[in-house]
């Protein structure tokens, strides 16, 4: 039975099951009714972080122009252009036990593409939630449902897996940005 989490709500994913390893982080989302002539087309991403609360590398961040970790610990599952179709729209897995010890939290990132060309944001979108699932089970553990308004904002931070003492951890964060992926990229220390 999966955790139903709000906005700030943090849960352990480890501490009753210590022998978790491989997880899938689930992105999805639906389009409103939109008339702007052109595709909606929203991209996950993942920035591995250390102490400083930046990427300690361009590799640290995961995204489809970048879909692999150097370590293995996490990959890109594909580009959904459209987020047509039921279920997830996009996947990260990801390995817990290969993470580097000098990464102390992953940030789950959706960006809309050419979103300021395309005058498109946020309030456009709907049913969008971030969920884990363990793989060795197929048993979705936790669900975080965005229902806040980003009527302004092209970025967003849904959540965050951390270690915290001995565990790992995830925390439901849905905070927007304007300035799409580059302003991420800025905030979390990789070079654009």
């Amino acid at each position: 039975m999966a955790v139903n989490l709000s906005k700030g709500q943090k849960v352990s994913l480890t501490k009753d099951n210590p022998s978790l390893r491989k997880i899938t982080v689930g992105l999805g989302w639906d389009v409103n009714r939109y008339d702007g002539g052109y595709d909606f087309d929203l991209d996950a991403s993942a920035f591995l972080l250390g102490a400083s609360g930046k990427v300690p590398g361009d590799g640290d961040f995961i995204f489809y122009g970048n879909a692999n970790h150097a370590s293995g610990a996490v990959t890109y599952g594909g580009d959904n252009r459209t987020g047509a179709g039921e279920g997830d729209d996009e996947q990260i897995a990801v390995d817990l036990s290969l993470i580097p010890d000098n990464i102390e939290r992953l940030e789950f990132t959706v960006t809309i593409y050419d979103a300021d060309v395309r005058r498109q944001n946020f309030g456009q979108v709907s049913n969008a939630y971030v969920r884990i699932v363990d793989d060795a089970t197929g048993q979705e553990l936790v669900r975080y449902d965005l229902e806040e308004d980003f009527s302004i904002e092209t970025a967003l931070v849904v959540g965050e897996i951390y270690r915290k003492g001995g565990e790992w951890r995830f925390n439901a964060i849905g905070s927007g940005y304007q300035g799409g992926l580059e302003a991420l990229c800025r905030s979390f220390g990789v070079n654009v």
